[in-house]
């Protein structure tokens, strides 16, 4: 990016977990803590930011808060149909494919982390979850896939999706991530970073172009 550097999820987890080891007597230096977290946020140029569980009725606010602080910088409408379609997808995967942080075991309600920070080019998004260890060569191999597509080939394999009608009730992450990347033409950048020997923790940005 043009003059900032990206803002990625591993680097809030890191300073959440620093946060997490600082001792609870000294309530000045946590707080200071808070504070310097909140000018990286700031730094970042984060508009939206959200750590907890997913429902529909949050993934609807979260969803019309960032479009009405798009309409405050008199973003084109075509853009904020854009941020607003990606969100959607972004909260529906983590409401339906997250994992619980320590045993592996399926999260209800889904739980997840979400961030959009606006560049000068682009918002970026960048949302995580944890997963069970063994879905990660899966997700790879899907995200690998997907990335290699060009803009017509996403548009064939998401009309595929749609007339095999192979989702289970649980909806498919797949199209999700097929339809965010059509919408966007944008890569999405993806990692895996270990919690135990049961689950990591999975990580994705996308660029939303201006």
């Amino acid at each position: 990016m043009e003059g900032r550097s990206q803002p990625t999820g591993r680097y809030f987890i890191h300073r959440i977990r620093s946060l997490e080891m600082e001792t609870t007597t000294n309530h000045i230096k946590k707080l200071n803590s808070f504070f310097e977290l909140y000018k990286q946020m700031h730094a970042q140029k984060l508009i939206l930011a959200y750590q907890g569980d997913i429902s529909q009725g949050l993934t609807k606010a979260f969803s019309a808060l960032a479009v009405d602080s798009l309409s405050k910088e008199n973003e084109d409408d075509r853009v904020k149909n854009r941020v607003f379609h990606v969100i959607v997808e972004a909260l529906q995967n983590l409401s339906k494919h997250s994992y619980d942080h320590d045993s592996g075991a399926p999260a209800r309600p889904g739980s997840g982390m979400l961030f959009l920070a606006k560049l000068d080019n682009c918002y970026l998004l960048t949302t995580g979850n944890a997963i069970q260890k063994d879905k990660r060569p899966e997700i790879e191999n899907m995200l690998t896939m997907i990335n290699g597509l060009n803009e017509d080939e996403l548009k064939e394999l998401y009309k595929k999706q749609l007339r095999d009608s192979r989702l289970s009730d649980k909806g498919g992450a797949g199209l999700g991530f097929i339809d965010m990347a059509k919408k966007t033409k944008s890569k999405i950048e993806f990692e895996f970073i270990e919690i135990n020997d049961k689950t990591e923790f999975f990580l994705y940005q996308i660029q939303i172009k201006k």
